[in-house]
């Protein structure tokens, strides 16, 4: 498999573009996501399934990365979310610690710093 931060960059491709095919190419079988509400999921098919059930759900879903810190075969993307919300937008900061070996990623944890609520543009 590319490097963990190519790895990590198609991860965060795919998910920005909805093309659940690419992300599913980058996780191993048996990753692990840590949720930042103690959802943690096991697997790589109920992963798919649970990012693209959020996803879609999600109006006017925009992933931005902020930067990333290269410590492979461990990566630190600092990036935020924003959907549309109650009349208006809702941006999300987050940090994501990937683990990533041979196999693909193996480890997604996520951590949320601060949502805060815009007017529509």
């Amino acid at each position: 498999m590319s490097s963990g931060s190519e790895v990590v960059g198609r991860y965060l491709a795919g998910l920005a573009d909805n093309d659940w095919d690419a992300v599913e190419a980058t996780l191993a079988p048996d990753v692990e996501r840590r949720g930042p509400y103690r959802d943690d999921i096991t697997g790589r098919d109920a992963y798919i399934a649970f990012l693209r059930q959020t996803v879609e759900s999600l109006s006017g879903y925009v992933l931005a990365v902020e930067r990333v810190v290269d410590a492979s075969p461990t990566l630190v993307v600092e990036l935020n979310e924003t959907v549309d919300a109650g009349g208006g937008r809702l941006r999300t900061e987050e940090a994501v610690v990937f683990d990533v070996a041979a196999g693909g990623i193996i480890r997604v944890a996520v951590y949320l710093r601060a949502s805060e609520r815009t007017a529509a543009t």
